[in-house]
């Protein structure tokens, strides 16, 4: 595939993503109140009629033929109003759009992994010509198309019987591709394709949209279009051109029924009239601009690689500008120079930050995607499991970066089917006996500080008893210290673990022990940490919290000997300095230290590291406070170096090999001299050094 198809390729992904996003979003809504209005009818047809054209044109013909005939389905809907159907046919529809997004949705998951696409639609193609055949009041056509030559009697226009009208100069005789299904459907699409171009004319059979027995006479005979004038006529002509579904058309004097015009292929027609292309007539043109209007764009595309390219150029931007800041030449240059440079310096660094904070802005997208995602996953689950439960949403506009929406996909998907599946109860009987209201909800709510988005999904449902999460984890002997030591916080937690489950039976949605393990993990590499919070009959609260972006953070820069390390701000709650009266011992003689009354282990990281630290007695040096989650300890540095924006760079990957990141190490930074520092990660370093023991 060349560069320009892989640049169509991505705009036709993009665009049908978004355009199922919003399908999506519609069909939630409107679900919810049981009803389609009448701007989402139409809408709905608008975003079948592009995903129906884009996927032609990329040849994905699967996809294509499900959204015409999505297409088709809400052509009919549009056209007698959706308050033709009864609640029990809205609630289908409900059913077998849902069905189609997935199988839209999953059609684009196969193209993008590169796969090839199942040409065997008829089956679902059938379902849809189904349902459609039974809001018309027609027997259902077998969906399979039959390909074969068209009748040669229709094609030469012989013994053609023309409708009585008076009035009409000349038809048109139009027939249909054979076997596509509810050919006076397809016929009287037409006619409306038409009439939007205000012609004036007749059609026959007159009751074609009313009548499906009409459908075996267009099969037949065809259907007749009338005309007053010539010009109309060709018009109608021209407009025939472009539609789908017709085999053959042919003009007939009104006063010459059998005379023999020539036979007009509609593809033919199309490619060997370039006049009348190049010639619209004035109703044409006033229609065509009234539906194409161009309509100012104030959005564009990115490729996500360009803007890591560009936060990169930018971060080196700030390093090289902190470098010629910080340069020791600087200090050979007189009194007023180097007062004219940093002024100009200073301006600098004002134009640096503001370029950074742009950079960084281009990549913050809305959460709101995410979100409006779990509402589909909540609806299916209801329907599962019958449970009646509402969604509540709050904080939807929150923005973060980029990546991390990716990556808190999954998570908050397992969090959401884990709250409906384990923390709602089973009945409404269940409820209302134990005093709540009988429908469960779910609040799903993103705020955000200066420099983390904090996550929480909230249940009323059953809540978690901790004992009896100790009694299953003592019976999988997964526990790694004695019962009894375990807080309420930390027996929550043991629903993290890989392998715990708490349901007896493996059901659809839960109980093989896989899911909330791969929660943890995927915040963990995206730098986040997640926490539970429980209340037995009231219901449990999932909180995340996740960093803004990972480009770039605040950081303490602290030194151990000639090693500069830096601690995400974040992560840190207090430093201070300690007499040695203050440490004390634990039962395996390692070092703890009281903070608001609850002892903390110390890591001393020249120990740790194998670094010749400048001090070894604590009281000589700064402690540091550290959390991550529910992990706290105190770091023993020599110095406190300051505060400083550092921005992130990942290491090599040779190192891979040696899985820095659990041992405390999540990246590097370049500071202003050119040194590189070392940025420390406080989940792995407490795993390591303190669990691990």
């Amino acid at each position: 595939m060349d560069s320009t198809m892989e640049g169509m390729l991505d705009t036709y992904l993009l665009e049908t993503e978004a355009l199922l996003d919003k399908l999506d979003e519609m069909l939630i809504a409107d679900e919810k109140v049981g009803d389609f209005s009448t701007d989402d009818v139409n809408e709905i047809f608008r975003i079948m009629h592009t995903i129906k054209g884009s996927s032609a044109m990329m040849e994905f013909t699967p996809l294509s033929n499900i959204a015409h005939h999505i297409e088709d389905m809400f052509f009919f809907i549009r056209d007698k109003g959706i308050d033709s159907l009864s609640g029990d046919q809205k609630s289908e529809l409900f059913d077998l759009m849902f069905r189609s997004e997935d199988f839209l949705r999953s059609g684009l998951e196969k193209v993008k992994a590169g796969e090839e696409l199942d040409n065997n639609v008829e089956e679902f193609a059938g379902s849809i010509n189904a349902f459609l055949a039974k809001i018309s009041g027609k027997a259902p056509a077998d969906s399979a198309p039959v390909v074969e030559a068209a009748d040669s009697t229709k094609a030469s226009g012989e013994n053609r019987n023309l409708p009585k009208d008076d009035k009409a100069k000349k038809f048109i005789h139009v027939f249909l591709d054979e076997g596509i299904g509810m050919e006076n459907l397809r016929a009287f699409m037409i006619v409306n394709a038409i009439k939007e171009f205000d012609l004036e004319f007749r059609y026959y059979p007159a009751d074609m949209d009313s009548n499906p027995e009409t459908a075996q006479t267009i099969i037949d005979e065809g259907f007749f279009l009338a005309f007053d004038s010539d010009e109309d006529c060709e018009k109608g002509e021209k407009i025939l051109r472009e539609q789908s579904h017709i085999l053959s058309y042919e003009p007939v004097e009104a006063t010459k029924a059998e005379a023999k015009a020539e036979v007009k292929s509609a593809n033919a027609e199309s490619s060997s009239a370039p006049k009348a292309s190049k010639e619209p007539a004035a109703a044409q043109q006033t229609a065509q601009q009234k539906a194409a209007a161009p309509v100012k764009q104030s959005l564009i595309s990115v490729n996500l690689q360009k803007l890591d390219s560009l936060n990169d150029l930018v971060g080196e931007i700030v390093i090289t500008e902190s470098m010629v800041t910080s340069s020791p030449v600087l200090r050979m240059l007189p009194q007023e120079s180097l007062d004219n440079f940093m002024k100009s310096a200073r301006q600098l660094r004002k134009l640096t930050d503001d370029l950074q904070d742009i950079a960084m802005s281009l990549r913050m997208v809305s959460i709101s995607g995410v979100f409006q995602k779990m509402n589909r996953i909540v609806r299916d689950m209801k329907q599962k499991l019958g449970k009646d439960v509402k969604l509540t949403i709050i904080g939807e506009d929150t923005e973060v970066d980029k990546t991390i929406v990716d990556s808190i996909q999954d998570p908050l998907m397992h969090i959401v089917r884990n709250s409906m599946d384990h923390g709602i109860e089973e009945t409404k009987e269940e409820r209302i006996a134990a005093g709540k209201d009988s429908q469960g909800e779910l609040i799903l709510s993103a705020s955000h500080t200066s420099s983390e988005v904090i996550i929480t999904v909230q249940d009323d449902g059953y809540g978690m008893d901790p004992e009896k999460l100790l009694d299953k984890a003592e019976e999988k002997g997964i526990l790694y210290k004695p019962r009894s030591e375990y807080s309420k916080k930390e027996a929550l937690g043991l629903i993290m673990l890989p392998g715990f489950s708490t349901n007896t039976a493996v059901t659809e949605f839960s109980g093989r022990g896989v899911g909330m393990d791969v929660v943890k993990k995927n915040l963990e590499s995206v730098g986040g940490t997640i926490s539970i919070s429980s209340e037995i009959g009231k219901g449990s609260t999932f909180t995340m919290k996740i960093p803004l972006t990972l480009a770039i953070m605040d950081g303490m820069k602290v030194n151990v000997g000639d090693t500069i390390f830096t601690i995400p701000i974040v992560n840190i709650r207090q430093s201070f300095k300690v007499d040695d009266s203050e440490v004390v011992f634990d039962e395996n003689g390692n070092e703890m230290v009281k903070r608001m009354d609850v002892f903390y282990p110390i890591i001393r990281l020249n120990n740790f590291y194998g670094i010749e630290g400048k001090y070894t007695d604590l009281q000589d040096g700064v402690l540091i406070w550290v959390e991550a989650g529910d992990k706290s300890c105190c770091l023993f540095v020599d110095d406190l170096i300051g505060e400083q924006q550092v921005v992130v760079k990942p290491l090599p990957a040779y190192f891979n090999a040696y899985d820095l990141k659990s041992s405390g190490i999540n990246g590097c930074s370049i500071l202003g001299d050119g040194n590189i520092c070392i940025i420390l990660d406080v989940l792995g370093l407490y795993s390591q050094a303190i669990e691990n023991i």
